[in-house]
């Protein structure tokens, strides 16, 4: 996973979280509208989301938290 000490790329994100497998079904996820940001439609892959940003995808909701882990 590549991220900066206070962003992450949404495509990188879902990744991460497990929520997809690989960047292509990110990608295809987020092109179909079935991912909102803070509660709002979101079809830019490469959007750069922030600690405390909300994710939703197929009804479950994930919290951005970029402090080290």
């Amino acid at each position: 996973m590549t991220k900066s000490d206070n962003t992450i790329k949404l495509d990188q994100f879902l990744k991460f979280s497990g929520v997809v497998m690989t960047g292509g079904e990110a990608k295809l996820r987020i092109q179909d509208g079935e991912v909102l940001v803070n509660g709002t439609l979101e079809t830019r892959r490469g959007r750069q989301l922030v600690s405390g940003d909300r994710v939703t995808v197929g009804g479950q909701t994930f919290e951005v938290n970029l402090k080290n882990s």
